[in-house]
């Protein structure tokens, strides 16, 4: 990423005499860069960063009702909040549904001579005090420090039994030793943010905490500052005895997992049966200003500016419906894509926005996150395109230069966007369109990093309505020319096609400096079948244009000097109709719940730590590429080419654990 940040900067200041925008007329164009705004998109955000917007909460069902209320207002059809039973005991494909989770009252006071002297934590103030799936408690204990609160030696030495702990780690990775094994009565977390530059640099963040929504060792979490943990630490260590009174009334109840649903009916007889889908996802904590807010305001925008348009004339109606889903993340795609299987016969690509609008003091940058080497696809080309549209747009105006479409809010910052054409990462709903039971093309639209992501301070004053405007842009674009695109698609698509072509290819050259002899040539020659399947990848969508039209085959081309598969890299696997879903979704995991039953050892892969990717990255793409056609060589080899060199074995034994849990079967 650091080398096409570089390339994009190298050429940004010689672009001020390219201002022809891609793909897209002008006048639509000037259009959707007329009508976008970034305000409409925050003023909504800060009505959505009102509610905790847990699943199936009272919070969450008020963000879905305003979000359904405000589509209304803007005109769109088909508006419906989906509801689907969530009792724990159901499976949507690999989601087991996970109970509604609501709160009603939390706090923690310190006790001093008898009575609540200190208050600690207050859920009515502050709702990411108390960790998401607390059961209600009424507990008066001492606090006891265990460190991490991990493992069985935190707790040497120490009496928990009854007392609240105090823990550094997620509750949730503390309660089933804490509770379940030592009898705690509670936990106290300080658990920190996700790693980045900024990683306990600010020790009043209070970060988002979880327990384990099937646990059987139910209890309550509060979450607490690095700073007051640490006074905490302080006094403990100086053997002074604190005592806290924790009272808590939340838990789980029978409900259902929602999401809000709308469309733009398209135009075309023939397609208007398919779908170009905007996609991001609803629940989060309150406030939960960019992570994600900011996403369902930014495609609810998109919703707006293309509806008003269309009705106005100044666009054409697009010859795809438009589909636009406000989820909560991961199971309500995956659960909607398996309850209703229409919705993914119909889809054929999707614009995913998780985390899009971070102002200059979240210190974040956007990214254009391509695809996996699974799933090869030009929507991903088209993206790019417009992303790199508004960078020069964004920097000509930002230096002085000449900008037709600086795309920059009245309320909002003025700096270039310097948004970057990233490889695939995994970490939201796109991961479900683009897994193998669907293989939908995604693009995902992104903030990385973001110094408050999932604490107190992702608030709505850190948003850049700019920033929402371009994002806006990018996703309204994009969508909007592949809702329209039909025929073979022009020679400006193949020339943008090319083009990315050309910059992933220095990309791929410079990563491949990190190998040597037969693991550099591999990586080249998967890197450039990658780049020959978009062609097939782009007929698919469009379909045949007349009889006897022939989509191209995905045979791939073998090499004379190729090392050849031998032993166990000769296994073919295909991938099990059912269920459908990755395998590590939320509150639970389909693989390692089924491994533990069968008593499969934790496969290696699942902590293999590559060049440029880790264990759930590589365990996701072996299953996307178990097709029934690929041995296990040649998925070791494309799975290398996308995140570093694995050895074949480690492939073949988690193909092997995934065959005995039933999810692949190999070919005889």
């Amino acid at each position: 990423m650091k080398l096409i940040l570089a390339i994009v900067a190298l050429f940004l200041p010689f672009a001020a005499s390219a201002q022809k925008p891609p793909l897209l007329p002008e006048k639509d164009v000037a259009a959707l860069a007329q009508e976008l705004s970034g305000e409409i998109a925050k003023r909504n955000l800060e009505g959505i960063t009102r509610f905790h917007r847990q699943r199936g909460s009272q919070g969450y069902r008020s963000a879905a009702e305003m979000v359904a209320e405000r589509a209304r207002a803007y005109g769109l059809s088909d508006i419906a909040i989906l509801q689907f039973p969530a009792d724990g005991k159901i499976y949507y494909g690999t989601q087991r549904s996970r109970p509604p989770w609501d709160a009603e009252f939390a706090e923690l006071w310190e006790i001093r001579n008898g009575v609540a002297a200190v208050k600690i934590a207050n859920y009515e103030a502050g709702p990411v005090n108390l960790a998401e799936d607390s059961e209600g408690g009424d507990v008066t204990a001492d606090l006891v420090d265990v460190g991490d609160g991990t493992n069985q030696s935190d707790y040497a030495g120490k009496d928990v039994k009854g007392k609240i702990v105090l823990a550094a780690a997620q509750p949730g990775a503390v309660q089933d030793i804490a509770v379940g094994k030592f009898g705690a009565a509670g936990i106290v977390s300080y658990a920190q943010n996700q790693k980045t530059a900024w990683s306990g640099e600010d020790e009043n963040l209070i970060r988002w905490g979880h327990l384990e929504t099937f646990s059987p060792n139910k209890t309550f979490a509060f979450m607490v500052s690095l700073k007051t943990a640490r006074a905490l630490r302080e006094r403990i260590a100086k053997s002074e005895a604190i005592k806290l009174h924790a009272v808590v009334k939340a838990g789980q109840h029978p409900g259902f997992t929602e999401l809000v649903t709308a469309t733009i009916p398209g135009a075309d007889p023939k397609l208007r049966g398919e779908e170009i889908a905007f996609s991001c996802h609803l629940d989060h904590q309150r406030p939960g200003a960019n992570d994600n807010a900011s996403g369902c305001v930014t495609i609810l925008e998109v919703a707006r500016t293309l509806q008003k348009l269309i009705s106005e004339g100044k666009l054409e109606r697009p010859a795809r419906t438009l589909r636009f889903i406000w989820p909560p993340e991961v199971e309500g795609t995956l659960t909607l894509l398996n309850a209703k299987p229409e919705f993914a016969t119909r889809i054929k690509a999707v614009v995913h926005m998780d985390m899009v609008g971070g102002g200059p003091v979240t210190k974040s940058v956007f990214h254009v996150t391509r695809g996996p080497m699974s799933l090869p696809s030009f929507v991903h080309d088209v993206a790019w395109a417009f992303g790199e549209f508004v960078n020069e747009q964004s920097y000509n105006f930002a230096a002085g230069l000449p900008a037709a479409y600086p795309l920059v809010a009245p309320e909002g910052g003025k700096e270039p966007l310097m948004a970057l054409d990233a490889p695939y990462s995994m970490g939201s709903d796109h991961d479900v369109y683009q897994d193998s039971s669907f293989k939908i093309p995604a693009i995902y639209l992104n903030d990385w990093p973001d110094r408050y992501i999932h604490t107190n301070f992702d608030t709505a004053a850190n948003i850049d309505p700019t920033k929402l405007k371009r994002a806006a842009f990018i996703g309204a674009a994009s969508g909007y020319y592949l809702a329209m695109l039909a025929g073979r698609g022009g020679v400006e698509l193949y020339s943008v096609i090319n083009a990315s072509r050309s910059a992933r290819m220095t990309a791929a050259l410079f990563r491949s400096n990190q190998l040597s002899g037969d693991e550099k040539t591999t990586f080249m020659r998967n890197q450039t079948s990658y780049d020959s399947d978009l062609q097939r990848a782009l007929h698919l969508f469009l379909g045949p244009p007349e009889v006897g039209f022939e989509v191209p085959n995905d045979n791939r081309v073998a090499y004379a000097d190729e090392p050849k598969a031998t032993g166990d890299g000769l296994l073919i696997f295909s991938r099990q109709s059912q269920p459908k879903g990755p395998l590590a979704v939320f509150g639970s995991n389909y693989f390692m719940d089924r491994a533990k039953t069968a008593g499969i050892a934790t496969p290696k892969l699942l902590e293999y730590e590559g060049l440029w990717g880790s264990g759930e990255e590589y365990a996701y793409e072996v299953l996307n590429c178990a097709d029934g056609k690929r041995n296990a060589l040649e998925i070791r080899n494309v799975i290398s080419a996308e995140y570093g060199p694995v050895p074949t074995e480690v492939v073949v034994e988690y193909l092997q654990a995934l065959e005995k849990i039933g999810i692949v079967e190999r070919a005889k």
